[in-house]
């Protein structure tokens, strides 16, 4: 198995200790998001586990004790934009990130940690323009640390829709995904990045720009050594081209409060379910009740 850790919410930043103590432990119990009473187990031997794949905004917190999982394969998709706190509220300041980028390649090397920029939102002050200027700002203190960037444009969900809004956000036309996504080629280009879109339908070949796999089974296997299934991951939006994975993390439970993020309902339900915390639960902000249902889940 594929273990994504996670989609829905970052688990290095803020339940790092939860998941070494899973790893000693050898699995993780996890809430189905659409039923709330089945639950699986996951193991998380080294025999079950063909790779880690961590999302995170600040990682700082993991780096002290990666050694807990020296002998599973894993890498880093790392998101770094050019944001402030209006729009990443719980994001530290990026010299602070930046740093913490620099120590964890240093540490597990630049081919294990993918820089995302991800989402591109156009807004009233925050232009593409902005965007041309702070992009080549983080490339060049990227430069040897990471070869490759995704990036992806905003989507207006429902559930965020009013808070992009309230900055001026607006939808980009596949006109103006085109003309962005050729500067921000060629300023990587001079930086030696690799760029790769996330679930992007558009088709930006033309510009060297390839559809990405985040959850990537030519990395793992590059990783890893080992020949990993190639199955698309059919929870994923049709454009995503990801190979399937089973994420561990849990919805509204992410401290960061990016308006733009789509895995929290409101800093209300995310602080209430923060009050559930446990860093020996099986389940990450939850506990068991007679009604769950725990199955194991084999793949």
């Amino acid at each position: 198995m594929i273990i994504s850790v996670s989609r829905r919410t970052d688990v290095p930043a803020f339940y790092s200790d939860w998941f070494y103590n899973r790893v000693k432990d050898g699995y993780v119990l996890v809430r189905n998001p659409f039923n709330h009473h089945q639950i699986s187990k996951v193991s998380l031997s080294l025999d079950a586990v063909d790779c880690f794949v961590f999302w995170s905004k600040n990682p700082e917190n993991m780096i002290g004790n990666l050694h807990i999982i020296d002998n599973y394969p894993f890498y880093f998709q790392f998101t770094l934009n050019p944001y402030d706190d209006k729009v990443e509220k719980g994001v530290p300041k990026k010299s602070k990130i930046i740093d913490t980028f620099k120590r964890l390649s240093d540490k597990i090397g630049p081919n294990r940690v993918i820089w995302r920029y991800d989402p591109i939102i156009i807004a009233e002050a925050i232009s593409e323009k902005y965007h041309y200027k702070y992009f080549e700002v983080l490339a060049s203190k990227l430069k040897g640390y990471t070869s490759k960037c995704i990036i992806s444009f905003v989507d207006f969900y429902p559930k965020v829709k009013k808070s992009l809004e309230k900055i001026g956000a607006f939808e980009i036309s596949d006109e103006d995904k085109i003309r962005i996504a050729k500067r921000l080629g060629e300023i990587a280009e001079t930086y030696s990045l690799k760029i790769e879109t996330c679930a992007e339908k558009i088709d930006l070949s033309q510009f060297g720009i390839e559809h990405g796999r985040c959850v990537d089974p030519n990395l793992i296997k590059e990783i890893s050594g080992r020949d990993i299934k190639d199955e698309k991951d059919k929870n994923q939006r049709k454009a995503c081209g990801c190979a399937a994975s089973v994420d561990i993390g849990a919805y509204d439970t992410c401290l960061h409060g990016c308006i733009y993020c789509y895995a929290n309902y409101s800093s209300r339900v995310v602080n209430g379910n923060m009050t559930l915390y446990d860093v020996n639960s099986p389940l990450l902000c939850s506990s068991i009740t007679d009604e769950d249902l725990i199955t194991e889940r084999n793949r």
